[in-house]
């Protein structure tokens, strides 16, 4: 297969329950909720989540699309039992496959959840885990895809979202920069056009890794891979992804609760409400003040400010027929007269007419 020709384009567009939305550099940050399994396999729960997602101001809802069977074996030997001290509590001492049949979002459950996103607002997308959750998703036409950062080198199931044609947000996590190349490449070749890679910290802290983050990747991957940019927090708080707008991630991706109370898989490195509503005023908020590339005055207020610049006046009575002088004419406050860039090409000259101390010069009074 021909590799596609990498678009030129800073953004993209998909096509949301509230119309047309771009998607990259210049644009509002498109802020995606994750509820993973923070809906702790309740179905009322998910309604919650998505809909107090709407009203907080997320742009979309995103889920995980797999079962246990289709990310790892039943198993209990060693390779297999959550043992690691950084993980949170309640996945210690579970298998992999007894940690994902108590997270994973029921199949069956997307369709509906999809339509509840769809009339509260927002975009409806997940993250598969094998060939088969793309297949599944395509038939719920999403509008794109998501892929998690624990599975950026697993090149077959890239392929098969790549050949959905759809654009690919991507979380590096701990990607070596040679594991993201060939993911990249992966997209291409086989028909992705619009990619975003995500700057992703896979901590999960309860406290945000303010050394351990480097913001400074997203800018690097933006320029190292001509992609568009964003971050993707698997931490708590709300100052990180903050900075990371204001670096200009095109895309923020915040675990998301309904009930910061409850306690699920995911809640010690999600959000509630209250906080992502904090967040998302925020980010629109620091929108505003990063604006737009923009020389000279920004605001009338500054073009009525600008007469306190300097220019040239005179600063002696002079006759007609007098020549300008460092004694008779000086750059000073405001700035009616000629600019001061004009000073030396003054001095020397004469004056057209008597001239009264205190008046801005113009060409008109030069002879």
């Amino acid at each position: 297969m021909n590799q596609p020709e990498q678009s030129s384009s800073n953004f993209f567009v998909i096509h949301t329950p509230k119309g047309e939305r771009k998607i990259g550099e210049g644009c509002p940050a498109f802020i995606v909720a994750e509820m993973s399994a923070n809906h702790n396999q309740d179905y009322a729960t998910a309604v919650k989540i998505i809909r107090a997602a709407a009203e907080a101001g997320a742009d979309a809802i995103k889920l995980q699309t797999y079962t246990p069977d289709t990310i790892t074996m039943n198993c209990d030997n060693k390779y297999f039992v959550i043992e690691n001290k950084h993980n949170p509590d309640l996945w210690q001492k579970k298998n992999l496959y007894q940690l994902y049949q108590k997270a994973y979002t029921p199949w069956e459950w997307h369709e509906k959840l999809k339509n509840v996103a769809e009339e509260n607002g927002i975009v409806f997308f997940s993250t598969p885990f094998d060939e088969t959750a793309v297949d599944f998703l395509e038939k719920l036409a999403v509008p794109m895809y998501k892929v998690a950062s624990y599975e950026i080198t697993h090149l077959p199931l890239l392929k098969r979202i790549a050949q959905t044609g759809k654009p690919v947000i991507m979380s590096t996590g701990f990607a070596s920069q040679e594991e993201v190349k060939e993911a990249v490449e992966t997209l291409r070749k086989n028909g992705t056009t619009e990619i975003v890679i995500l700057h992703c910290v896979t901590a999960y802290s309860e406290t945000p890794l303010l050394e351990e983050t480097n913001l400074q990747t997203i800018l690097d991957l933006r320029d190292q891979f001509q992609v568009i940019c964003g971050f993707s927090d698997n931490n708590a708080g709300i100052e990180i992804p903050l900075h990371a707008a204001m670096m200009g991630a095109a895309i923020i991706e915040k675990h998301f609760v309904a009930d910061t109370n409850t306690k699920t898989f995911d809640s010690d490195f999600s959000i509630g409400p209250k906080e992502f509503k904090d967040f998302v005023d925020a980010v629109r908020r620091a929108e505003k003040v990063k604006g737009t590339v923009k020389y000279g005055p920004q605001s009338k207020k500054e073009v009525e400010n600008m007469i306190y610049r300097r220019s040239l006046f005179t600063v002696q009575n002079i006759k007609k027929g007098e020549i300008f002088t460092e004694k008779n004419v000086r750059v000073i406050r405001p700035s009616f007269g000629l600019p001061p860039k004009y000073y030396w090409d003054v001095l020397g000259k004469t004056a057209k007419i008597d001239i009264e101390r205190g008046t801005p010069l113009s060409w008109e009074l030069i002879g």
